[in-house]
């Protein structure tokens, strides 16, 4: 096994999870971060972050980091993490296709004495049943005798500031007993809030997939109600300020769930599940109300519309906010589309307004073409989205001002004060 004291660490995959975590390995350990995207590593070697996870000048603190999409790179390291998507497909069924690739990758490089440690998340088993399969076929070595491997499962929130990759406790385990020692004591190395080593690497993997699965069934439990209180004509935040004076009422909202986590990670836990030949009610039942609510909300703008006197066919709506969550550009998995195909149904022609957006990958990804500014007075309805601090900052006049004479605005993330939207989620 690995001495603490030597490790050349190599991280695959610079994304969201990945990059963070190499910048603070970076500043204490030789590390390089691969991935296969050319023209991100060129970017990162400028000391641009699209994703704005992190500054140029903790990228410069970084002295001991180094990045590449060269493979050679990586013959030089002895300890390897994988932070690839792991996404789902058409089917909602587990692609592990990334975190098959990144594997046949280290199967490449790895050599005798090497520890391999995924972050991606997965269902319990996928590391030892899935991943390390390739890499002792394509390296042809023994795992547990020529190489080891652990789990430390990422808990990256993107676009938050305060909760960062050194300040959020981290699950680890390993292989061996002397495996789980060595990844528990390497992400010491930067975790300053600390570590919990878990007694195996299937435990550590179940903990990382429960965690969004419970956000996910405590949101679609909100989300029923806010669907219940709307037709009781109350209003839901009211109520969830009322219930909210309880010290253990849990303060979730209404809302779209996507995201690469909460709408992704119930699914690889029900597909095992499945596997093992049970079928989950509860976890589904979640999740179908949460894919749902995109649905749902065109609905519901749909019927103002026409309560309103509004033409619904050929109408404009502005849609304020593409990305998954506020404040950042991830558009993983966002259910905001959710909301355009419902209303591409009724022949409704969208703006989508993001300041947040990259266009390229918005067009890439979905086929959509984001706008640079809505116009003044063109549009039937206005779906503010997205609680970006760009829409926070205006005014109610201001966005108003983008609806025709007769318009309905509808605020899905309770952004303005009561009254004065026309529908509240």
């Amino acid at each position: 096994m690995l001495s603490i004291d030597n490790v050349r660490l190599g991280i695959i995959g610079l994304g969201y999870v990945g990059l963070p975590l190499a910048v603070e390995f970076g500043k204490v350990i030789p590390t390089i971060g691969f991935d296969i995207n050319a023209k991100r590593i060129a970017e990162l070697n400028d000391g641009i972050d699209r994703t704005l996870e992190v500054e140029p000048a903790l990228l410069a603190e970084s002295t001991q980091l180094s990045f590449a999409s060269d493979l050679e790179a990586l013959r030089e390291c002895t300890v390897y993490i994988v932070t690839v998507p792991t996404p789902i497909d058409e089917s909602r069924c587990p692609d592990l296709t990334p975190l098959i690739k990144a594997s046949e990758t280290l199967g490449q490089v790895v050599s005798k004495g090497d520890v391999v440690i995924y972050e991606s998340t997965v269902y319990p088993g996928a590391t030892e049943e899935d991943c390390i399969p390739v890499i002792e076929r394509i390296s042809g070595l023994v795992y547990n005798q020529d190489f080891f491997a652990g789990y430390s499962p990422e808990r990256i929130n993107p676009g938050d500031k305060e909760h960062r990759v050194t300040t959020i406790k981290k699950v680890t385990s390993g292989s061996t007993k002397e495996a789980a020692e060595f990844v528990d004591a390497l992400y010491r190395r930067v975790i300053t809030a600390g570590t919990h080593l878990a007694s195996s690497i299937r435990v550590a993997e179940a903990a990382k997939v429960i965690e969004n699965t419970q956000r996910d069934v405590n949101i679609a439990l909100i989300n029923e109600l806010a669907v219940i209180f709307n037709r009781l004509d109350i209003d839901t935040e009211e109520v969830l300020a009322a219930a909210g004076t309880k010290w253990n009422f849990l303060p979730f909202r209404p809302g779209l769930v996507g995201g690469h986590c909460i709408g992704v990670d119930p699914y690889y836990l029900t597909h095992k599940a499945q596997q093992v030949g049970y079928h989950p009610e509860v976890i589904l039942s979640g999740r179908r109300i949460n894919d749902g609510m995109g649905a749902y909300v065109a609905s519901q703008l749909i019927k103002q519309m026409i309560k309103t006197r509004i033409h619904v066919e050929n109408a404009r709506v502005l849609v304020m906010g593409l990305t998954f969550k506020e404040n950042c550009p991830d558009l993983r998995n966002t259910r905001v589309v959710d909301i355009l195909a419902e209303l591409a149904e009724y022949n409704i022609q969208t703006d989508v307004y993001d300041p947040h957006v990259d266009k390229q990958e918005a067009e890439q990804a979905y086929g959509i073409s984001p706008i640079d500014l809505p116009e003044s007075s063109a549009y039937d309805a206005i779906i503010l989205a997205v609680a970006h601090n760009e829409f926070k900052e205006l005014s109610i006049d201001a966005i108003r001002g983008w609806g025709k004479p007769l318009h309905v605005l509808y605020d899905l993330k309770y952004v303005l004060p009561k009254g004065q939207a026309d529908l509240r989620l």
